[in-house]
């Protein structure tokens, strides 16, 4: 999305949309199972439990890291990652209030 298109859209509404965006890819959610699951900094495991190329994994990683809902620490060789807890804190509370919110049900809709 151009920067001239997202004026007309609130803080919030972007901030949900780039969450979004982050959470379209089902490697990228099979990544954040993960790295919730093993409640932990992840090395070089990622690419062991995922059926997808090294590169692959990185250019997934990169997205989650550019949308904030993981950190990376080098150690050594190898990058380690986990669950940027603010900014997952903050998206959960962004997306459940989206996603929490009941439609009005109309009789003769659609």
């Amino acid at each position: 999305m151009g920067t001239t298109k997202t004026i007309d859209y609130s803080k919030q509404e972007l901030e949900i949309a780039r969450y979004a965006k982050a959470l379209a890819h089902p490697a990228r959610v099979a990544i954040l199972q993960l790295l919730l699951k093993k409640q932990a900094c992840v090395c070089g495991d990622i690419v062991d439990e995922l059926p997808i190329a090294q590169s692959t994994v990185s250019q997934h990683l990169k997205e989650l890291k550019d949308a904030g809902l993981i950190k990376g620490n080098i150690e050594g060789v190898a990058t380690c990652y986990c669950i940027d807890e603010k900014a997952w804190n903050k998206a959960v509370s962004l997306l459940s209030g989206l996603l929490g919110k009941q439609p009005l049900v109309q009789q003769n809709c659609c």
